[in-house]
């Protein structure tokens, strides 16, 4: 086959990659640097909402909850590394790590641990250990109507 061929067939199955998005954003194409994280849509039957699961090659998952108009108004994430948080949680990065450092300069010796922000109406949640993160945030003004928190799992 020819080289085109390749070229082509490669240009074919990139645009089939489904979207990356931040936190508050709008989907947009995956970065270089993540072009091998692999995703698919998970269709929401009851839900005002469609989930945008991506499985990152280090084996953690990211759910990307998306209103239908395309904002990102929850992430959630399960595996054995933390997701990259500044990427997801894109311009509210600064709040969250602002609010984490406060957290852990309170805690005896500043120790890492389990840790709940809410500021400025963004809700983090993460814990875990080495092997085992877990963890979720979102907008809790960018919740669509008949969705509460809870469904963002």
């Amino acid at each position: 086959m020819a080289k085109w061929h390749y070229a082509a067939l490669a240009s074919i199955a990139c645009a089939a990659l489904p979207a990356h998005a931040e936190l508050g954003g709008t989907p947009t194409w995956p970065a270089p640097q993540i072009s091998t994280f692999q995703a698919r849509a998970l269709a929401a039957t009851t839900t005002p909402f469609n989930v945008i699961q991506t499985l990152l090659p280090s084996g953690t998952t990211v759910r990307e909850y998306v209103t239908p108009s395309g904002t990102v108004f929850g992430i959630v994430w399960d595996g054995p590394d933390m997701p990259p948080l500044n990427t997801l949680l894109g311009a509210y990065f600064p709040t969250y790590r602002q609010a984490l450092d406060a957290r852990r300069a309170a805690r005896r010796g500043g120790a890492p641990g389990p840790v709940q922000v809410e500021e400025a109406g963004l809700t983090v949640q993460s814990g875990g250990h080495m092997g085992s993160f877990i963890g979720r945030a979102y907008l809790t003004d960018s919740i669509p109507s008949g969705v509460t928190a809870a469904d963002i799992r």
